[in-house]
């Protein structure tokens, strides 16, 4: 994370003082930062951009800048302010001016801890937001018949986060896939043994086309392989997102957008799911799907596609312990976040094949699910995370 600190500062305050006071309070934050001091010309080139008002009095200085920092970057300015030399009162003053103008602001104060805690939040979500400009991400046939709630506007997204969709038809993977010479099949009674080198060859299919495209990921309109090569993507998307991809099922491009915006804010896969079982009174939610990143799992077993009976689905053990669950809007006008714990793995007959019990920190929280959800896949994160997306999504909405 690259973070700049600017500084504003009244020419009445006796410069060593001043340079004191700065050494004192920036050595306190324990932070790894760029001085820039009143040099401005690369404002808004980093992951967090910090004004440090060192002083009273500079309240004109700022108004005099605004234009040119208006220029170089649209994010909420950050005001770093001291409990010395009327620092925090020239703040208030500046942020107020901000507010009148109809621009979004915030005052980092208080004490070191803190502020330090604040400044890492904002630099990771600065960080993600630069990450997402220019994201390429692919849908890989029409999003499946069955998801009526959740089209996309791509000029939306790209406006709001920056991330470019790109349309390709299943005919395209489909001509890919034949190119890739086709396995022998293992001689062997188990269909999933058997169903496993043409699952493979799907996946070297995917991995072509995203190489091909320059795609950061995509999100594959999967069941239409069951009639086209009479094999499924799961075993494909669990390898893809374990090497760092984006890969999603059923052409549900908002799931693929909140698990792009949670890799990218976490560095870790999400497991897109659905609930399978809420109870409303304890919190307790089942989640289940046919697929899930490699590097998500503490262990799994192959077994069929649970619909369809063929190819390769996926049965994963997941770690216990904190997680959150996730899910953006298809418009991006809003979003479901909780924390909760991930309790216990299962292997039932009649459910998707990997399987987990996620309790909410909040039980209340579960009747989202019954009275205003966010379409039926949602994505589980490792950790508690909700802060750090609460943090970015108040972005996309400025």
């Amino acid at each position: 994370m690259s973070i700049a600190i600017y500084t504003l500062t009244s020419e009445l305050h006796d410069p060593k003082a001043v340079a004191a006071l700065t050494d004192s309070f920036l050595s306190s934050l324990h932070i790894t930062y760029n001085l820039r001091d009143d040099d401005y010309s690369d404002y808004g080139s980093h992951d967090l951009d910090l004004i440090f008002v060192r002083t009273g009095g500079t309240e004109g200085i700022f108004k005099r800048l605004l234009p040119q920092l208006l220029e170089k970057s649209r994010t909420p300015f950050y005001l770093l302010a001291s409990d010395k030399s009327n620092s925090l009162p020239a703040s208030l003053e500046i942020l107020s001016f901000l507010r009148q103008q109809g621009r979004q602001g915030e005052i980092l104060h208080g004490n070191p801890e803190h502020v330090a805690a604040r400044i890492e939040l904002l630099a990771r979500v600065g960080e993600a937001r630069r990450k997402l400009q220019g994201c390429r991400l692919g849908v890989v046939g029409e999003p499946s018949d069955w998801l009526i709630a959740s089209a996309v506007d791509a000029e939306t997204v790209r406006q709001k986060m920056g991330v470019v969709l790109l349309d390709i038809p299943m005919a395209t993977l489909l001509k890919t896939l034949e190119s890739i010479p086709e396995p022998g099949i293992p001689n062997t009674d188990s269909v999933v043994a058997a169903a496993l080198p043409g699952a493979q060859r799907i996946y070297q299919a995917l991995l072509s086309l995203v190489e091909q495209e320059q795609l950061q990921g995509f999100t594959l309109r999967c069941f239409d392989l069951l009639d086209a090569v009479h094999n499924t993507g799961c075993w494909a998307l669990a390898k893809l997102n374990k090497e760092g991809y984006i890969a999603g099922c059923e052409g549900d491009v908002p799931t693929m957008l909140t698990m792009m915006v949670a890799r990218t804010l976490t560095g870790v896969s999400g497991f897109q799911c659905n609930p399978a079982s809420i109870n409303a009174e304890t919190g307790a939610i089942l989640f289940a799907h046919c697929t899930v990143p490699l590097d998500m799992v503490e262990q799994y077993e192959l077994d069929t596609h649970y619909e369809s009976g063929i190819g390769v689905g996926i049965r994963g053990h997941l770690p216990g312990g904190p997680v959150t669950v996730f899910k953006l809007s298809s418009d991006l006008s809003r979003f479901f976040v909780a924390e909760g714990e991930l309790i216990q793995n299962h292997s039932l007959p009649d459910l998707c094949r990997t399987q987990v019990t996620v309790y909410l920190d909040d039980p209340q929280q579960a009747n989202y699910f019954l009275t205003d959800p966010i379409g039926n896949h949602h994505v589980v994160v490792p950790g508690r995370q909700a802060e750090v997306i609460k943090a970015l999504f108040s972005l996309f909405e400025k």
